[in-house]
């Protein structure tokens, strides 16, 4: 525009030194050089306007303004230019909702999934928890965001530190609660982030668990009740028939009889223990005393923790706690709760119950659990003991679960403790 400007005032000084004794050509030439002005503004303006208009488009676009969009202006190539805008703006609007959209719905989907998510940022630095990966954990989210793996010391956690991007792990905390957890990655702007999931494994593999050994238990039970019952039969027969037992020589073949009914009759028991934990009862819920129970527990306990020099101490906050629960069910757990305790102590020991904040802690100064053992102490069928039958703890997490009641048991071999903890407030 400036060569332009400068040229037409070069021609103009021109005319008039050239044609200044010619006034007519004076004013064609002056009236010339206004008309080439005029058509030079004309085409300056033709050519401009397009890229005022395309920076204004730019503008918008720096801005994530997507709603700005230009009329026609009936010049063929100003409007294949605007219809080219207009067209990639209307695209990129209709991107950027649907990006929002997914966006908005990814975020809720990750705050209510059943399953635990943990987000890494580009450093492996936690960028995001949802709510079920906090109640796993058991942590607060200013607990775990903006913060490294290494620095979270936590079970699960110690887990996640050892997998690679793809793989997976089974988690099996105190024997109770069961996990899922996996790693993986996706890319964000170019680069690759992680992430991980914390799948509760612990109702489902209870569900399966419980199953498989029911079958076993009918079927065992079945078989021993349709062998037991006929040969106990005929040998009480047998010792009803009192002719057979008058020679001294048959006085050794009588006792060998009443043993064989004795040992058939505790192989009835013992498999009763086993059918009862497939047959027990949906709990009958009714509010009961805490306080009362513990006490009623320990005196029933007293005799059997007596014989070994165990002492009971009681640390029971002073209001009593009233939990809805089915009495004989939440007793017997109780029972076995107390009755392992006595017989982790070989000799002169402390059990102490606890209440506080809606939760009772039976701890005992036992020999402890052994960690390779830990994850298994609940499982059906397994024990530490020689003669033990692996269905106490089974029963008492049979019952705890079916009444909702959190419960976890912990023990430390180095400090000699063992500490079983029910939560009468909290699901399962």
């Amino acid at each position: 525009m400036l060569f332009v400007t400068l040229l037409h005032f070069v021609a103009l000084v021109l005319s008039f030194y050239v044609f200044q004794e010619n006034k007519i050509y004076f004013i064609i030439s002056e009236i010339f050089i206004l008309i080439s002005a005029a058509i030079a503004w004309s085409f300056y303006k033709e050519l401009i306007e397009p890229l005022k208009r395309l920076m204004q488009g730019i503008e918008a676009i720096k801005d994530r303004d997507f709603n700005v969009k230009f009329l026609n202006t009936g010049k063929p190539e100003m409007d294949q230019l605007i219809n080219v805008y207009n067209t990639m703006i209307d695209e990129l609007r209709k991107e950027r909702t649907q990006q929002e959209q997914q966006h908005f719905f990814l975020e809720k989907l990750i705050a209510t999934s059943p399953t635990g998510i943990i987000i890494l940022d580009y450093d492996d630095n936690i960028q995001l928890a949802n709510h079920k990966a906090l109640a796993i954990l058991k942590l607060q989210e200013s607990e775990l965001i903006g913060r490294t793996m290494n620095s979270i010391h936590h079970p699960i956690i110690n887990q996640i530190k050892t997998l690679e991007s793809g793989e997976s792990a089974t988690i099996n905390l105190t024997g109770i609660d069961m996990y899922k957890v996996q790693k993986a990655q996706f890319i964000d702007r170019g680069f690759a982030r992680s992430f991980v999931m914390i799948e509760e494994l612990t109702e489902e593999i209870l569900m399966a668990e419980k199953k498989v050994y029911s079958k076993v238990i009918r079927m065992m039970a079945h078989e021993v009740n349709n062998s037991i019952g006929p040969v106990n039969s005929i040998l009480h027969s047998a010792l009803n028939m009192q002719q057979l037992w008058q020679q001294p020589s048959t006085a050794m073949l009588k006792d060998a009889f009443c043993a064989a009914i004795s040992r058939n009759e505790n192989l009835n028991v013992f498999t009763r223990n086993f059918a009862n934990l497939v047959k027990l009862p949906e709990p009958n819920r009714k509010p009961i005393s805490l306080h009362k129970l513990v006490h009623a527990v320990a005196h029933l306990m007293e005799t059997r923790a007596h014989e070994k020099n165990i002492t009971f101490h009681f640390h029971l906050q002073q209001e009593d706690i009233k939990i809805y629960a089915d009495e004989v069910q939440m007793e017997q757990v109780l029972v076995n709760v107390v009755k392992n305790a006595i017989e982790a102590i070989c000799d002169a020991g402390v059990i102490t119950y606890i209440t506080k904040d809606n939760k009772l802690i039976i701890t005992d100064t036992g020999k402890g659990i052994d960690t390779a053992h830990q994850q298994y102490i609940f499982s059906p069928f397994f024990s530490t003991k020689k003669d033990g039958q692996g269905i106490g703890l089974t029963l008492v997490r049979e019952v705890l679960t079916n009444h909702g009641f959190h419960f976890a048991l912990e023990s430390n071999i180095s400090k000699m403790q063992t500490e079983f903890v029910i939560d009468f407030s909290k699901p399962v």
